[in-house]
């Protein structure tokens, strides 16, 4: 058990809509009291947060984290310490690893490989394929965060292509359904076309448009569909165009069985930055337009977006250094997400208190984790401190995933992770990941 005691003073608390000065006592691995100034009493620590902003830690519904099978490009422990570096203090990671997770035993034996390793909560996902219905239907509440569905290419055995099989796992799922949705014979026709125009060359701009606008929202509709006509609690992952947000509700997440997510790339970036970042971020869904970067940040205000996550996926160098076919899609993003997000404060295009509520309360809620995702008294102690007037600049040698690089590498922040607490320890504090390893399994109810 955790018996250390915590207090962070004078703090900016920014949770559940609102900003307010205040002190917050930890203990235990939970937050004890909440108030405007607290006693210090008998604490074994005291943290000054004069002039900074305390929020429930992020809760990133979708990593890659690579383990088990392919640890040459990141594995749970170097994951998960630049996710605290970041201020990411819960993580879900997918179930496309080697072996996929298509099994219960494969699934249980993932959970071991984390404890013990990750310094961030944990949860994974369970991976729907053509042949495992069986092993879907047999899952209990808590086993998983939810069953990840490829409605498109995907790696091993994880594409559901099978029409019935899909139309099942839709019917029969006991828990939420997270979909990864382009339309795989729309991108295979318009790789076909690059082919003849470029051979192997093709450039990365074209990224975008063989993973195109057309491919996302043919297979959203698909799966909005089949969530509709079986009432199935569907959370479509990583949207990239304006188009798709039509598919969604505006408005608050409650009583929502259809919901959908943005990741921090999708923000940041749109299709000008192939021309100096190439490969780098390469990624499936591919970044689209300025037009549909723009309806997103509108789609997370409106309420059609119910989440941000990073769908963090690391490669080496040597792997992105490849002409586009072989280039991996993915991109190393934890470390420096909530940095990304905090830029739309800076600009004003975002409020903070809307950032906390879609990478922590809503992750929460959407997910029915237990105890987190809020700063109150008996929750688990999962926070973030934020020095919005210290920048950060982006170095190679900071770079805490095992990939070794960042695309934003020479790009300066205009905030900093002065702290962040996993379970009411410190995890990581100015930049140094400390040696505690305190993530513990999340309790996910799978609403």
């Amino acid at each position: 058990m955790n018996d250390q005691s915590l207090l962070i003073t004078n703090a900016l608390i920014c949770n559940e809509g609102r900003v307010t000065p205040g002190d917050v006592l930890m203990r235990r691995g939970r937050i004890e009291k909440v108030a405007r100034e607290i006693p210090a009493g008998r604490v074994e620590r005291i943290i000054d947060a004069r002039g900074k902003y305390l929020l429930p830690g992020f809760i990133d519904d979708q990593v890659h984290f690579r383990e088990p099978g392919l640890t040459h490009k990141g594995d749970m422990a170097t994951e998960s310490a630049a996710a605290v570096a970041g201020g990411i203090t819960s993580f879900m990671d997918m179930p496309n690893t080697i072996p996929n997770v298509t099994s219960r035993a494969v699934l249980m034996d993932k959970y071991r490989l984390a404890r013990g390793r990750s310094r961030a909560n944990f949860s994974f996902y369970f991976g729907g394929a053509n042949d495992n219905l069986d092993e879907i239907r047999a899952l209990q509440p808590g086993d998983c965060c939810g069953v990840k569905v490829f409605m498109g290419a995907s790696t091993g055995n994880m594409l559901v292509d099978d029409p019935r099989t899909l139309e099942l796992i839709f019917a029969e799922c006991p828990t939420l359904i997270a979909t990864h949705c382009e339309d795989t014979p729309t991108i295979k026709a318009n790789e076909e076309r690059f082919r003849q125009e470029y051979g192997e060359d093709v450039p990365f701009s074209a990224h975008p448009l063989i993973r195109s606008a057309e491919a996302c929202y043919k297979s959203t509709v698909l799966a909005t569909t089949l969530a509709k006509r079986h009432g199935t609690r569907l959370h479509v992952l990583h949207l990239t165009t304006a188009k798709e947000l039509e598919l969604f509700e505006p408005g608050p997440l409650d009583g929502k069985r259809i919901t959908a997510e943005v990741c921090v790339h999708m923000l940041h970036y749109d299709d000008t930055a192939y021309a100096t970042k190439g490969a780098l971020i390469k990624c499936n869904p591919a970044i689209k337009t300025a037009a549909d970067r723009l309806a997103l940040l509108e789609g997370l205000r409106d309420g059609r977006l119910a989440v941000v996550a990073t769908d963090h996926a690391p490669h080496t160098l040597a792997e992105k250094g490849e002409k586009y076919f072989r280039a991996p899609s993915g991109l190393p993003l934890v470390q420096h997400a909530l940095l990304m997000l905090l830029e739309h404060v800076h600009d004003g295009t975002l409020p903070l208190e809307l950032i906390v509520e879609k990478t922590s309360h809503r992750v929460a809620d959407l997910f029915a984790i237990r105890d987190r995702g809020y700063i109150r008294e008996g929750y688990f102690a999962d926070l973030v401190l934020i020095d919005h007037r210290t920048p950060t600049t982006v170095r190679r040698e900071d770079v805490l995933s095992k990939c070794g690089w960042s695309p934003f590498e020479g790009d300066t922040f205009r905030s900093s992770i002065a702290m962040t607490i996993v379970n009411g320890v410190v995890a990581c504090e100015n930049g140094r990941v400390t040696e505690a390893v305190a993530g513990q399994r999340l309790d996910c109810g799978g609403r």
